[in-house]
C-alpha cells in the first residue's frame, strides 16, 4: 500500500515534537529558569510551569509576571531562553516507547508526520539525530515569529500533504498543550493529550479531548478515536 492509499483508508497521526515525542521538559525548566534570572524574577518549579503554561508564550509569562513582558524583557527573554534550551535539548531523549510506536503505526501501513513550534531549520537535524525521520511523511517546524500558536501551522502542515491523500476528519494529533487540541479543532480533526509534557493534567483535561499519561495510551486512544 502506498503513502496515499494508506492515507486515504486509515487514520493519520500529526505528532508533535516538544513535549511529546521529545522527553524535554528538563530542557524547558532549565531554560525557562535561565531566562527568569536575567530580569531578576525568582524561580519556577515543574509543577509550576505546567499549571500556569499557555501559548503564545508571551501569555505565560503574563501569568507568571503578574503582567505582558515589555518588548525589550521579551527580546531578553526569549533569546536567553532558546540559548539555553538548545545547548540541553541535544541530550534530551525520546518519551517512553516512542521510537516502537512510531515504527508500528508505520508497520500497519498508517502514516504519520511531525508538526513543532521549534525552529525548523533546528528541529530537523534533531529528528535524524534520533534516526526516526523515515516514519514521517513530513516534518515541519516553524518558519515565522516564535510567538505564535499552532493553527495556522497545522493548517499548512496538512495542505502540503493534501496529494498523499491525508485528510483532517481521519487526523488526530497528539501532543502535549492544550494549544494542540484547538489546533486541532480548528481544522476539523481530533486530539490526545499527553501528559508528560508542559501542561498538568487539570489544564489538559480543560480541552474536552481524551488525556493520557503514556504515549502507547495515545496511539490506543487515537485508534478508538478513528473508530
Amino acid at each position: 500500500m502506498t503513502a496515499a492509499e494508506a492515507a486515504g483508508t486509515g487514520v493519520h497521526i500529526v505528532w508533535d515534537w516538544n513535549g511529546t515525542l521529545l522527553h524535554d521538559i528538563d530542557a524547558v525548566i532549565t531554560a525557562t529558569n535561565a531566562s527568569f534570572a536575567e530580569l531578576g524574577f525568582a524561580a519556577i518549579t515543574l509543577e509550576t510551569y505546567r499549571d500556569l503554561y499557555v501559548v503564545p508564550v508571551p501569555k505565560f509569562y503574563e501569568r507568571l509576571m503578574g503582567r505582558l513582558p515589555t518588548e525589550e524583557e521579551w527580546l531578553v527573554m526569549d533569546d536567553t531562553f532558546h540559548r539555553h534550551y538548545w545547548a540541553a535539548a541535544g541530550t534530551a531523549g525520546l518519551a517512553e516507547g516512542a521510537r516502537e510506536l512510531l515504527s508500528g503505526w508505520q508497520a500497519d501501513g498508517l502514516t504519520q508526520s511531525l508538526l513543532s513550534l521549534a525552529p525548523h531549520e533546528k528541529l530537523v537535524p534533531l529528528v535524524r539525530t534520533h534516526g526516526i525521520e523515515a516514519h514521517f511523511l513530513r516534518v515541519d517546524g516553524r518558519t515565522g515569529p516564535s510567538h505564535t500558536t499552532k493553527a495556522g501551522h497545522l493548517v499548512r502542515h496538512m495542505a502540503a500533504m493534501e496529494s498523499t491523500g491525508v485528510t483532517a476528519t481521519r487526523t488526530i494529533l497528539i501532543g502535549d498543550a492544550v494549544d494542540d487540541a484547538l489546533a486541532a479543532a480548528h481544522i476539523g480533526a481530533r486530539a490526545v493529550l499527553y501528559t508528560g509534557g508542559s501542561h498538568s493534567r487539570t489544564s489538559l483535561e480543560s480541552a474536552g479531548v481524551p488525556v493520557v499519561d503514556t504515549l502507547a495510551d495515545a496511539v490506543a486512544a487515537a485508534r478508538e478515536l478513528a473508530g
